[in-house]
């Protein structure tokens, strides 16, 4: 037989095997079997929760985080109070549940990081390394806040709480410990717990035109303690995080609801309660309002951050990771709804205790003055034990810091470990921890929270949400929406409804590009406390920060282009883009089984396929399989 037919027929044999539709051309063949041998040594050597409940916990004590408790009660209170709740639970619907179940999905079917399941389409693989960069950039300055958390834990067994009293050296001071409407005294008066925060415990500078400063020591210390340990829980990697997770998902909801029963008996917690969810029906038609929803669904459900995608992963591959996503998702809501009642019910009372008639006068400016100012406020002026409350609430908070903290280390970790599978998991995650605790050093400067607006604002959300939509695009648009629906169906034995296809092949990209273009548009320079601008080499710094890691993902499209470059340019993009032989289960059995469901799969849809409007539309509405 002529050599030439013979190459031709091997070629034509491989086609009969759908991957999803093509296999790439003998050029590639080396690399792509390759890379398969090392994603199978990887894969076999994958560690797997001990049970599927250490998931479910681990996925709470991510979800439910310092987000739910600071930032969801100002974030509503500032976009429309009870009127926020409104485009909150359609974005929680449509976008929040959607890509939770989605990326809960993707990691469990391929047993893979946030990079490597680009192996379905390769030149797509940049989205992961943003969400990668992305951890880095959060954990960094997450964990700096864990340590306030702990100082604030050490210095609330002193009696009396030293934020309750005055400082002989501070002026125009009134003693949080005391009832007294500061708008009666004469002057600019100050309480003490916020003194105490900006003076004794930040001895924040008035600006970083001269620089940041050095390091405070017992802040640093604090720092050292909180990732001592977040490493001693991820040291083993699954093994031991998954035992902690029952503790840092069980813990914070004890103390939550001890809390609640407090805040809701307090005198004046009423009008807190009602301030908060009152609606401002004018603000519902405001984009800004819809874009405060989606980043306060990113933040508090973790997702595109890669900590799904990786816990999944070591999901075994039947686990019904649907009831699980709709769990976590629907009690993070219930979370943010809570600590909102806890949080104004508590902010209620300050009002009350200090005779103010407008509560929006003791909420400050959310985020750590919430939690820094405002709640210890209020706890100094309890009559009843205020150590207790105040040891419960930063216990609470640094457990709930500490979850997340886990989850985003664990996601560097992964990707690293992958990378390098020689190396013992103990060693990589000692590494990742001294690096970031020395890069965390920043944070706990006199200058520190000048930093950590810039990294938040720059380096989080939105470099976050333009991952969500390379992602989707990636998913939906290129591997293809009746592709993965085939993959659920063989891994559950779900056939995927209307409202999941609608909502990941349209609405929810469609609302993130939205959302993003107006951001883009719209966003106005970063002031400080809404006073205080920057020099001009933060904000250059701020822009490197978002637009380097933004530039991961067409700089990756390119080198793959490069990789698989050929004669045609045609080929070459199709090649780029198609996924690699390598993807798919772990298990070479399940593999199998994979290919033959896809293949059959293929066939009942091009017997019934009439034209490519019609295919789409079937794709879209229910699908081939019925």
């Amino acid at each position: 037989m002529d050599p030439t037919t013979e190459k031709n027929e091997e070629r034509v044999n491989k086609a009969f095997d759908p991957s999803p539709e093509y296999f790439p051309s003998t050029k590639t063949d080396d690399v792509e079997l390759h890379e398969k041998k090392k994603d199978k040594r990887a894969a076999q050597e994958r560690p797997q929760w001990d049970n599927q409940i250490e998931f479910l916990m681990s996925c709470i004590a991510t979800s439910v985080g310092l987000g739910n408790v600071w930032r969801f009660p100002f974030v509503a209170y500032q976009n429309g109070g009870g009127a926020f709740l409104i485009p909150y639970v359609i974005v929680l619907i449509i976008i929040g549940k959607p890509m939770y179940y989605l990326e809960t999905v993707m990691g469990q079917f391929s047993s893979s990081n946030c990079v490597r399941i680009w192996a379905l389409a390769p030149a797509m693989k940049g989205t992961g390394y943003v969400q990668t960069l992305g951890a880095v950039y959060l954990v960094s300055y997450y964990v700096s806040l864990i340590a306030l958390c702990l100082y604030y834990l050490a210095m609330s067994f002193q009696d009396p709480l030293p934020w309750a009293v005055c400082d002989p050296s501070w002026l125009n001071c009134v003693p949080s410990g005391e009832s007294v409407n500061i708008t009666s005294i004469q002057g600019n008066a100050t309480s003490s717990a916020e003194l105490y925060f900006s003076q004794t415990v930040l001895r924040q500078s008035d600006g970083i035109h001269d620089g940041i400063g050095l390091p405070l020591w017992d802040l640093t210390l604090c720092l050292f303690v909180s990732w001592l340990i977040i490493f001693l829980i991820v040291a083993r990697g699954v093994k031991s995080s998954g035992k902690a997770a029952y503790f840092l998902a069980l813990f914070p909801y004890v103390v939550m609801i001890i809390l609640l029963i407090r805040a809701v008996t307090l005198p004046g917690a009423v009008n807190g309660i009602l301030f908060f969810v009152t609606p401002v029906w004018s603000k519902i038609l405001e984009v800004r309002v819809w874009y405060a929803a989606i980043t306060q669904v990113f933040f508090s459900l973790s997702v595109c951050s890669g900590t799904l995608i990786m816990f999944s992963s070591y999901n075994g591959f039947r686990q019904n990771v649907y009831r699980d996503s709709m769990i976590v998702t629907t009690l993070d809501t219930f979370t943010s709804l809570i600590s909102g009642i806890t949080i104004f019910g508590v902010l209620g009372n300050l009002a009350y205790e200090l005779n103010y008639d407008d509560v929006s006068q003791v909420v400050g400016t959310g985020g750590t003055s919430l939690a820094f100012i405002s709640y210890p406020d209020a706890i100094a002026k309890s009559p009843v034990v205020p150590q207790l409350f105040a040891v419960l609430f930063f216990l609470m908070m640094a457990t709930l810091g500490v979850g997340s903290g886990v989850a985003l280390l664990s996601t560097i970790n992964t990707v690293l470990l992958d990378a390098f599978p020689s190396v013992p998991v103990h060693f990589m995650s000692g590494g990742v921890c001294i690096s970031i605790f020395l890069l965390g050093l920043v944070y706990v400067t006199p200058g520190g929270q000048y930093v950590l607006e810039i990294v938040d604002h720059y380096g989080g959300t939105f470099m976050r949400l333009f991952a969500a939509i390379t992602e989707t695009i990636g998913i939906f648009w290129i591997y293809g929406l009746e592709n993965l629906c085939v993959d659920i169906e063989y891994m559950l034995g779900r056939k995927t409804s209307f409202f999941w296809r609608i909502c990941w092949c349209l609405v929810t990209p469609l609302l993130m590009i939205t959302v993003f273009f107006y951001a883009l548009i719209t966003t106005e320079r970063l002031l400080f406390g809404g006073t205080y601008e920057y020099p001009a080499g933060a904000y250059i710094a701020g822009y490197c920060l978002q637009y380097i890691g933004m530039s991961l993902i067409p700089l990756f499209i390119i080198i793959t282009l490069w990789k698989y470059r050929s004669k045609s340019i045609v080929e070459t993009i199709r090649t780029a883009f198609r996924k690699k032989a390598s993807y798919g289960p772990r298990d070479d059995d399940k593999r199998e089984e994979w290919k033959q469901f896809r293949r059959e799969a293929k066939l009942n849809r091009q017997m019934k396929r009439k034209n490519w409007f019609f295919d789409k539309l079937i794709i879209l509405f229910r699908g081939y399989r019925r």
